[in-house]
């Protein structure tokens, strides 16, 4: 059930808030969800639209402890501060980025660190350092009902679009790795329904990841030394050409990964791109 502003309950410990602010990125909008009934967490407060302020501030009844952000992107993190200011609630979270898409008013009252948990009477919240999307990225495990809240670094129905200088595609592989370490039946993403089968989706993710990056191989060894506008449309031949210009961003990334591993070469001088044979 995706319907704004109401308090769905998921499970015992879980209630979702969809907020309106649904889109091309953000599916029918930004899932805020709430941890425990006596003292609740609020993950991910979403965007600072007055409305779905108001449902989080209802649904808390005013027993709100605790706002955690997986991220700083203004899709996820804005309404952290009406929340905070009007609770005095504890806000948990990385800062900003540093990239051109952050919420610039997050400001933590306590900066996270991997594998920290939140424990409380109701439940276990643990950190786990993502990054790829952004660097500041954090997905947590509610332990007793091994439920990832995976806020971008899963989605449901689309891939998640990696944004350098912030954004890292070795990183993100790496996160998604991770993840499989973990006891996940459960992934509660921040845009559409929850999950199952968590295992295979991360590996099928991982998978499609590296299937990209082959793509982008073989579309610079189709091209030679190209720009961006050129190959995008070689390895992103399967999307809608209104979705290149976010494509960008993430083969972006992979060139950017491909050059660290000395395997392409970057020309800064006429921003163009070639594979280096070896």
């Amino acid at each position: 059930m995706l319907d704004h502003g109401i308090a769905f309950r998921l499970n015992s410990r879980v209630r979702r808030i969809v907020a309106p602010n649904p889109g091309v990125m953000t599916g029918a909008g930004t899932n805020t969800y709430l941890l425990g009934d006596e003292q609740v967490a609020v993950l991910d407060p979403g965007p600072a639209i007055p409305e779905h302020i108001e449902a989080i501030l209802e649904a808390g009844d005013g027993r709100i402890k605790w706002i955690v952000c997986t991220h700083t992107h203004p899709d996820h993190s804005p309404a952290w501060k009406a929340i905070h200011e009007a609770t005095g609630a504890e806000v948990l979270g990385a800062l900003p980025a540093d990239d051109m898409f952050q919420d610039d008013t997050f400001k933590p009252t306590h900066e996270l660190v991997h594998d920290e948990a939140l424990c409380t009477d109701e439940f276990t919240l643990r950190a786990v350092h993502t990054p790829g999307h952004v660097s500041n990225h954090f997905c947590f495990l509610l332990e007793e009902e091994h439920m990832l809240f995976a806020g971008d670094h899963i989605m449901n129905g689309s891939t998640v679009v990696i944004v350098p200088p912030s954004g890292d595609m070795k990183a993100y592989i790496e996160s998604l790795q991770l993840l499989l370490r973990y006891d996940l039946h459960l992934i509660a993403p921040g845009h559409g329904e929850v999950m199952e089968d968590s295992k295979a989706i991360v590996e099928w993710l991982v998978n499609h990841r590296l299937k990209r990056e082959a793509k982008v191989i073989k579309g610079l060894q189709q091209t030679g030394r190209t720009d961006l506008d050129h190959l995008v449309k070689v390895v992103y031949d399967d999307v809608s050409e209104d979705l290149h210009t976010m494509a960008k961003l993430s083969m972006s990334a992979h060139l950017i990964k491909l050059h660290r591993e000395n395997r392409a070469l970057q020309h800064e001088e006429d921003a163009t791109w070639e594979l280096i044979e070896i």
